[in-house]
């Protein structure tokens, strides 16, 4: 059954029939490393992984029944593989998110869990931030031992928060993105959000439609009309585009821009921009 109606235009289709990855006592060799793959999956946020990077010792010791699957995500976790791809190089509540996502399969439901982990890293360190999520009462009732992590958003679950599929849509961008090949790069995806105890909009994927598009900050300008004249009616509409391509702008197909337009001149500036090959996003009141 689909995960919602919208489920391909939303990319999570995926997941729809999807068994989940379990180590079973009788488990082949071929078992062994779908087990495997599914963690570097989805640790490593569908980044892709050199051959030279792989943690072969930690993969033996799985392979001949001396690590279970919890303890192997706990050793890709604190590995300096996952530090160099999401921790080095991202801001901490971004890194927070991630871990999330990584390792619970679900986005953070307010700022408190976010301020619970920050305080936790900078009190006790890198080992005791990662272990928390592992070691979690939540990690063992939804993954055990045996069970590779999976994304526990997009389905609702008993103790689970509605606003965590919204949220999570903040985070997953395709079944074929990389977390770290994203239009916002190291910055946070849920700070302004959590901040506000408001519910998260769902964007459509990236590559879904051979676009991918994040929503322009509120205080980035124009976001209001602050007074003065704007055409014989006085209303003002914010045009939200995305992809917008032509003289003076950089050649980006994914960034954002936003646009101030009297409602008289509405109908003429969105034919403009949809000349340019851009997509426009939302139209709304100023």
């Amino acid at each position: 059954m689909a995960i919602t109606a919208a489920a391909s235009r939303l990319g999570t289709s995926a997941f729809d029939e999807a068994a989940r990855v379990e180590l079973r006592p009788d488990a082949s060799r071929e078992d062994v490393q779908t087990v495997i793959r599914a963690v570097y999956r989805q640790l490593l946020g569908n980044d892709y992984l050199m051959a030279s990077e792989r943690l072969t010792s930690a993969e033996s010791l799985l392979r001949d029944g001396n690590l279970t699957v919890r303890e192997f995500v706990r050793c890709v976790a604190k590995s300096e593989l996952y530090k160099s791809k999401f921790f080095y190089n991202n801001f901490q509540t971004r890194f927070i998110e991630l871990n999330y996502k990584h390792l619970l399969g679900r986005a953070p439901y307010d700022e408190s869990e976010v301020s619970f982990h920050n305080d936790l890293y900078h009190n006790e360190g890198y080992d005791a931030e990662i272990d928390s999520y592992i070691d979690s009462a939540e990690y063992q009732a939804s993954f055990g031992d045996n069970t590779v992590p999976d994304y526990q958003g997009f389905e609702y679950r008993a103790g689970q928060r509605s606003v965590g599929f919204t949220r999570l849509f903040r985070l997953y961008r395709g079944y074929a993105n990389s977390d770290r090949a994203q239009s916002e790069g190291s910055n946070p995806r849920l700070a302004r959000e959590l901040a506000k105890n408001q519910a998260s909009s769902i964007l459509q994927p990236s590559g879904t439609q051979n676009w991918s598009h994040y929503r322009a900050s509120d205080d980035v300008a124009p976001n209001q009309c602050l007074g003065g004249s704007y055409g014989e009616s006085g209303r003002v509409y914010r045009i939200e585009v995305a992809g917008i391509r032509q003289p003076g702008y950089p050649v980006v197909r994914r960034s954002s821009t936003a646009f101030l337009v009297p409602y008289e001149g509405l109908s003429n500036k969105m034919q403009q921009i949809q000349k340019t090959g851009a997509r426009i996003v939302s139209v709304k009141p100023a």
